[in-house]
């Protein structure tokens, strides 16, 4: 049973071969990613992750772990605040915000922690599960 403030965190990060196979997947082999020397020039000095793979745990935690199996993923909102870097710990934190039980949805906030505190991606996303009574 999902209830109004109910937090779940996930520790997690992402190797280069990770950001390497998310870029064939997607397309997006925009050198800041990939390239160590063009990162360099950039405000960000080295590679940076693309925000759509840190984005993903959201959906590795909904569907297998928060509220886990059966959940359908209807709605998604993102703000990308900050780089996040390969082989460094994050930790995703999922907020209950408002529950549905008549429809089985429940409104969670999603945010990415990184090591110093600052929040990297946040957002809320709508879900639906038939466990959610």
């Amino acid at each position: 049973m999902l209830s109004i403030g109910q937090e779940y965190r996930h520790n997690f990060q992402f190797s280069q071969e990770e950001v390497n196979k998310f870029a064939e997947v997607t397309g997006d082999k925009n050198p800041l990613h990939l390239d160590p020397a063009y990162a360099a020039q950039t405000i960000f000095q080295r590679p940076i992750m693309h925000g759509m793979l840190g984005a993903s745990i959201f959906s590795k935690v909904f569907g297998t772990l928060f509220p886990g199996e059966g959940t359908i993923y209807l709605k998604q909102s993102l703000q990308f605040l900050a780089p996040m870097f390969v082989d460094t710990s994050y930790t995703a934190i999922f907020t209950v915000q408002a529950v549905d039980t008549e429809k089985h949805r429940v409104t969670i906030k999603t945010e990415i922690i990184n090591p110093e505190g600052k929040t990297t991606i946040t957002g809320e996303a709508l879900l639906q599960n038939p466990a959610i009574k």
